[in-house]
């Protein structure tokens, strides 16, 4: 027979669940040790709570409440490894170590791909070898295409560039050259101008032209009743009078003072004739001048036809673009005889003659402590805003071909105006910039800026306006990039330059192959009516004669004094 079971003593606890609270006696039946925990199997065997859920058991381990088990900082209670009653558990302890029992890593590409792990770079290498290839391809085809190019585009373009705008006769006598990386160094604060006199009259601006859209475009109307006046510095009565009353040293107009203060940004050759009278000093320009006329595209990559008779050329489109100006500056007023008349009338028009809405101001900055400037500023209309009148200067950009600028205005003006905008600002930096200039010089508070567009590309008589934008001058000129302090550093230097001369007629050429200007002394009677233009070779018009460098250093005017002293302006 199977011996009894024998059951220990069961105390009743009539307080509630679990044991008693009093001490409980071993019975004297017990084999168990007083005080001594049971370890029924190794040392590692943590004793632990029978029935607890909140902790963490990995399913990974056979054990139910085994070494996978993490350990919590309750269980430090249970803990008895450091208990001397078992002192020979301590070499168990000093042998343990744990034992791995992760999974081996799998092979990343499968079986199959064992023992050619290589393949990945093999593929790698000839994706770049097909890359190659294609760049290789596309070179040749971009050498072919320009090689099979028509030869009168390189040749227009070429013209285009290497040509004087005047042409250097024999006598003219090369003073000196000034790169452009002077002049872009240069910086002079001047402060704020008056105004002495203003003339003319300006009609107001109709607003509803700024809500023209491309699908809602509007027909550029002509006005050929209207005169436009172009008049140059010395044959300006106002200014010969403010010369004789000594108001100003140097006197200019605000075109001509653009044109030296944006000279960095041109590409193509212009002329301004300096004259010296006395102490005081005229920036004129000549009769038929390029000055007079708007450039297109002077700063594209994209050559235009060279034929003069092209629509498309740079000579037409200059032409196409001042008639699109003057007529888009009129068309935008209300032309219902409400004027802003000013003290003087138009000093350029006849009585009785109609002339366009243009207010010319007359203003003075100060250069020095005995040198003041007087400039011809021209604004084209006026706005009442919070019954503040404000000036305004109107100008277009015209489109004369998509293909050319890359992007069409009539799908990109509407949801792109950025786009179109940066465009022209890459196809037309020079001619931006000096209406920018115009702008600052003559204080306008608004300059509008139209896009007008031909009604088909082969049609360069009939126009559209498809949008028209204001900006304020400072925000688009730091927009633009273009520092005031350097365009007046460029005056003040070529002002000084020619403070220091002679008194004489000169002329500023822009160099049409490099980046410089050149400075060439003439005769009082160049550019009249009854002087006779022998032009010099042309081998010849960008080197000056040795006999004209002798004179040069005989008159003390060197390239590298002139260098220095414009240098010390900076």
């Amino acid at each position: 027979m199977v011996d009894g079971f024998e059951v220990g003593a069961v105390h009743f606890n009539p307080e509630g669940w679990g044991p008693p609270d009093a001490t409980v006696t071993p019975t004297t039946t017990s084999t168990l040790p007083l005080n001594v925990p049971y370890d029924p199997f190794s040392r590692t065997e943590k004793i632990g709570r029978i029935a607890d859920f909140t902790r963490m058991i990995n399913p990974g381990s056979g054990q139910g409440g085994g070494g996978g088990r993490k350990r919590a900082a309750s269980d430090s209670v249970f803990d008895f490894t450091a208990d001397d009653s078992f002192p020979s558990a301590a070499d168990n302890d000093s042998t343990f170590r744990l034992v791995d029992r992760k999974p081996p890593p799998r092979p990343k590409f499968g079986p199959k791909w064992r023992f050619d792990q290589q393949l990945p770079q093999r593929r790698d290498e000839e994706v770049e070898a097909k890359k190659r290839e294609a760049e290789k391809e596309r070179a040749r085809r971009d050498r072919l295409y320009y090689l099979n190019r028509p030869n009168q585009n390189q040749q227009r373009r070429e013209a285009a560039v290497f040509k004087n705008s005047v042409e250097i006769q024999p006598e003219w006598n090369m003073l000196d050259r000034i790169p452009f990386s002077t002049l872009t160094k240069l910086s002079f604060s001047v402060s704020e101008p008056e105004d002495i006199i203003l003339c003319g009259g300006l009609e107001f601006y109709d607003k509803s032209f700024d809500r023209i859209t491309p699908k809602a475009e509007r027909r550029l109307e002509r006005f050929k009743n209207r005169n436009f006046f172009k008049v140059t510095t010395t044959d300006d009565p106002v200014i010969r009078r403010l010369a004789n009353e000594d108001k100003a040293t140097v006197f200019a107009t605000d075109n001509i003072l653009a044109t030296l203060m944006c000279a960095t940004r041109s590409v193509y050759s212009w002329d301004i004739v300096v004259q010296r009278v006395g102490n005081k000093l005229f920036f004129d320009k000549r009769d038929g001048s390029q000055l007079d006329l708007l450039s297109v595209h002077k700063t594209s990559q994209e050559p235009l036809p060279e034929a003069k008779d092209d629509i498309n050329s740079a000579y037409s489109l200059s032409v196409e673009a001042a008639y699109i100006n003057q007529n888009f500056s009129q068309q935008v007023l209300f032309r219902d005889g409400n004027k802003v008349s000013f003290d003087e009338p138009n000093p350029f028009a006849n009585e009785g003659e109609e002339v366009a809405s243009v207010a010319y101001r007359y203003r003075r900055w100060k250069l020095d402590d005995d040198m003041y400037l007087v400039a011809r500023c021209e604004v084209q209309s006026v706005v009442e805003v919070n019954k503040q009148r404000s000036f305004l200067t109107l100008n277009a950009l015209n489109e004369f071909n998509p293909k050319y600028s890359g992007i069409d205005w009539r799908q990109k003006l509407e949801t792109q105006r950025g786009a179109v905008l940066a465009t022209e600002l890459k196809n037309n930096a020079n001619k931006l910039a000096k209406w920018t200039a115009q702008a600052l010089l003559a204080n306008a508070d608004v300059m509008k800026l139209g896009y007008v567009s031909r009604v088909h590309p082969r049609d360069h008589f009939n126009h559209v306006i498809l949008a028209v934008v204001g900006y304020k001058p400072r925000d688009f000129a730091s927009q633009i990039n273009l520092n005031t302090s350097n365009m007046w550093g460029i005056v003040k230097s070529i002002v000084d330059l020619f403070m220091k001369l002679n008194e004489g007629k000169y002329v500023l050429v822009k160099d049409p192959s490099k980046p410089q200007v050149r400075i060439y002394e003439i005769p009082a009677d160049a550019f009249e009516n009854d002087y006779v233009e022998e032009p010099l070779p042309e081998e010849e018009q960008a080197q000056p004669p040795e006999e004209n460098a002798e004179n040069t250093e005989a008159n003390g005017v060197t390239n590298d004094v002139e260098d220095k002293e414009i240098g010390a302006q900076a």
